[in-house]
């Protein structure tokens, strides 16, 4: 007697494909570029006229230095896409699906928390306190020209003439002006309550630690040890 056979589950269909939205740092980017070339340049110098033991720490040095300059500065980001919030931070990369995020959070850091209260914080998206100031100082003086109906006095050889200016009534459509981190931080957080409770943003938090940082970085350290031991 044969029993009958059952038919194994269908294959869960994978999330369509949702271009990234891609958020870095500009000015850690360009920092990072600029202590990277000094770094190279003063190691490469050492290594070369060195004596002594003296190449052997700047070689040392190298190995330590560049891969930790390059994880805080080069390497953090945030991609955003309909199906989840992917967080490259300096040592580790968070996975987090839309429907597994609690919140998104800006302080004096922006910070996103999963549904299990861990609290992950967003490198790429650094908050500035001189970009909110200057962010609001331009609001207060967009809201103090549309109250002046968008035109501003000027001297003329023929008398004062009206001057258009920036922000003016046709500005209020654009909505408040805002910092680069809390923009960046309001589209995220407008993506996640438009996709939290989708079927393909649902899923695990996974995090990743960024083993081709500390692997090279560990290296350096004992590199470093045995050079100043010896010497």
């Amino acid at each position: 007697m044969t029993t009958p056979e059952h038919p194994s589950p269908a294959p869960q269909p994978s999330p369509p494909a949702s271009p990234d939205r891609i958020y870095r740092s500009p000015l850690g980017i360009v920092g990072g570029v600029l202590l990277l070339g000094i770094v190279c340049w003063l190691g490469v110098d050492a290594i070369v006229v060195g004596h002594g033991n003296t190449p052997w720490l700047a070689l040392a040095l190298l190995i330590l230095a560049l891969p930790a300059i390059a994880a805080f500065t080069l390497r953090p980001a945030v991609f955003a896409n309909d199906h989840r919030l992917r967080v490259r931070n300096p040592l580790r990369v968070v996975a987090l699906p839309w429907g597994q995020v609690e919140m998104l959070r800006s302080g004096f850091t922006n910070e996103v928390t999963s549904s299990s209260g861990t609290t992950y914080q967003l490198w790429a998206v650094p908050v500035s306190l001189r970009a909110r100031k200057q962010a609001a100082r331009r609001q207060a003086r967009i809201e103090s020209d549309q109250r002046r109906g968008g035109k501003r006095r000027g001297g003329g050889l023929f008398g004062p003439t009206p001057v258009s200016v920036p922000g003016g009534p046709e500005a209020e459509a654009e909505g408040p002006v805002r910092a680069e981190g809390d923009r960046i931080m309001d589209e995220l957080k407008d993506l996640h309550e438009a996709r939290a409770k989708a079927a393909t943003s649902q899923g695990e938090v996974t995090v990743r630690w960024a083993y081709e940082v500390i692997a090279p970085v560990a290296v350096g350290v004992l590199l470093l040890v045995i050079a100043l031991a010896v010497g």
